[in-house]
């Protein structure tokens, strides 16, 4: 059978059959863009991966606003030769180096207090103002161009990472303790919007992947407690599984850094059926999640390190080994565990390219067919 890139995709999440392994999708195969800039310096040339490197189409996205509408205008508040401060359209105020060679330092948040939540709620995060802006016929004629599937929800919108994002993360778990109610208010709140628009996508296209974003771990594991994601947010994941169901949207999924391990039994009991991206230097063994949860779709957690200036085609090797050990046991799509970092040469990538495509392309039988 010959099938589209976005339904080998979905099969393969899914442990159906397949004619063979998706190649090089994901963030696990995106550089950072210091990493681009060092392999265009490298080659002395503009590179496009997709097309250097033969990856296959990822997902489809909507257009939609999932956020503040209006957002708030972008400003420059300072800068100098090495950092400039800036406020986005979700009202965050971020120190970030010129040079891009540093996590953002977040200073400033756009919610404090109940008042606060209360005033953006009528202002910005109206659940009726349309929010879908997708011009369907060229969106069809891209699907029916491309093959891809089509996903709904994307980095930075989750029922725990936007709330955190809105307070911050120390107001946001204390929180949690001091003000449940509006914590509560705020992730059913923004699961009506984000249901209001899935419903809307949904009228025009078939949807395949739900994507949750949340990056709510850390090395120690979740930043809450079980029992809190239980209570906290499951009322809200239960809401988004059931529109999926009705939906028949295939792969639902979540996606955090650190070490997921607390949150994969709790989250798959409520219709989370994929995770990524299993962040190896975080503690997470793919084979023991596989072993755990044999019905998981695991999308990543190979590791980049393996790629870094000090290591190379030996250490590589290694990660395909393990990624084809993971395809023989179905539901395992190979990818990178984060964004590529800058201490990759492209020499080692692009070895790297090379031996998982030969993998995608030529593993048959034991792996493809469950």
């Amino acid at each position: 059978m010959k099938l589209t890139p976005g339904e080998r995709l979905v099969r393969c999440l899914t442990g159906q059959s397949v004619d063979r392994i998706p190649f090089g999708v994901g963030l696990g195969w995106a550089p950072w863009g210091q990493t681009m800039a060092r392999w265009e310096q490298e080659l002395g040339r503009k590179i496009d991966l997709a097309k250097e490197l033969g990856f296959d189409p990822g997902f489809a996205f909507p257009a939609a606003h999932f956020g503040f509408l209006p957002a708030f205008e972008e400003t420059v508040i300072s800068e100098d030769a090495d950092f400039i401060i800036t406020r986005d359209g979700r009202g965050i105020t971020v120190k970030n180096r010129r040079d891009g060679m540093s996590m953002p330092d977040f200073l400033d948040h756009p919610i404090k207090t109940e008042a606060d939540w209360e005033q953006v709620k009528v202002e910005r995060l109206d659940p009726n103002v349309p929010r879908v802006t997708e011009d369907w016929p060229a969106f069809r004629a891209r699907l029916a161009r491309t093959g891809e599937a089509v996903q709904v929800g994307t980095f930075p919108w989750g029922v725990f990472g936007t709330i955190r994002d809105l307070l911050g993360v120390e107001e946001t778990l204390l929180a949690f303790y001091d003000r449940p109610a509006m914590i509560k208010d705020m992730m059913q709140h923004m699961t009506t919007i984000w249901l209001g628009i899935y419903e809307e996508i949904a009228r025009h296209v078939r949807i395949d992947h739900l994507h949750i974003w949340e990056d709510m771990s850390g090395r120690q594991g979740s930043l809450i407690s079980p029992a809190m994601v239980e209570e906290f947010m499951m009322p809200c994941y239960d809401r988004i599984t059931a529109f999926a169901r009705r939906a028949g949207v295939r792969v639902v999924s979540v996606d955090t850094d650190g070490y997921c391990g607390q949150l994969v039994p709790v989250m798959m009991r409520h219709g989370i059926n994929m995770f990524m991206p299993f962040e190896v230097q975080a503690g997470n063994d793919i084979f023991d999640f596989r072993q755990r949860y044999p019905t998981l779709g695991i999308w990543g957690g190979l590791d980049k390190r393996a790629l870094a200036d000090n290591a190379g085609p030996a250490a590589i090797d290694r990660e395909v080994d393990k990624a084809r050990m993971m395809l023989r046991q179905h539901r395992f799509v190979p990818m990178f565990d984060h964004l590529i970092p800058p201490d990759v040469p492209w020499e080692h990538f692009q070895y790297a390219a090379r031996r998982f495509k030969e993998l995608c392309y030529t593993m048959q039988g034991e792996s493809v067919c469950p």
